[in-house]
């Protein structure tokens, strides 16, 4: 439990710290933010070694409860370092790697495919706000860049058999997700400022 509070305290500093890309200056300073919240990973690891001396190699599932949450969250604040780096969407091996945990299960502690879904559905939400506000701070393409994204997210899940009940609430909230997103789009279409983002991202090409 000490461990699993420690953990929780470094997800709380990295998601306090890419809380500011979402004021107006926050996007300036994107790279910079990412390159702190990667320095935390670093912690996240060193405490996740401590967790696997914990309790026996074999009983992952039993004691699973005690750290699901906080992974997810660490699954999602890893998601968002990537795409705000690369526009992305990371693998469960990168995100296993940026945590210092395992992909697979034979090798033993691993990141459940599950808690990866479930904190890549997190980035959703986050994104649906970063496009609203991408608005407010005066960049018009980054809400038309998050729409294709949340929009192959979405095809993505859809391909998928979802049975787990929590899973299943997380992926219905993805589709007001993709709503907010559209409207947002629309919006800027409506004011022709989507035309006007185009030209400029073609300008930056």
């Amino acid at each position: 439990r000490k461990v699993v509070q420690a953990l929780e305290q470094t997800a709380r500093e990295i998601l306090t710290l890419l809380q500011g890309v979402h004021q107006g200056p926050g996007f300036q300073h994107i790279p910079k933010k990412c390159q702190k919240a990667r320095e935390h990973f670093s912690t996240v690891r060193t405490q996740m070694e401590s967790l696997k001396t914990k309790f026996p190699a074999d009983q992952y599932y039993r004691f699973h409860e005690h750290w699901r949450f906080v992974l997810q969250r660490l699954v999602f604040l890893a998601a968002f370092v990537v795409y705000l780096e690369s526009e992305t969407l990371v693998t469960r091996e990168a995100v296993a790697e940026i945590l210092g945990i395992e992909a697979d299960r034979e090798r033993g502690f691993h990141l459940d495919i599950e808690d990866y879904l479930s904190g890549v559905l997190t980035l959703a939400s986050e994104l649906a706000r970063l496009a609203v506000n991408s608005v407010t701070a005066g960049d018009y393409s980054r809400p038309l860049r998050i729409s294709a994204f949340i929009n192959e997210l979405d095809s993505g899940f859809r391909l998928l058999n979802l049975k787990n009940d929590s899973l299943r609430k997380r992926y219905d909230g993805l589709k007001y997700d993709v709503k907010k997103i559209e409207e947002v789009v629309y919006d800027l279409s409506i004011r022709g400022l989507n035309k006007e983002a185009a030209v400029g991202a073609g300008g930056e090409k």
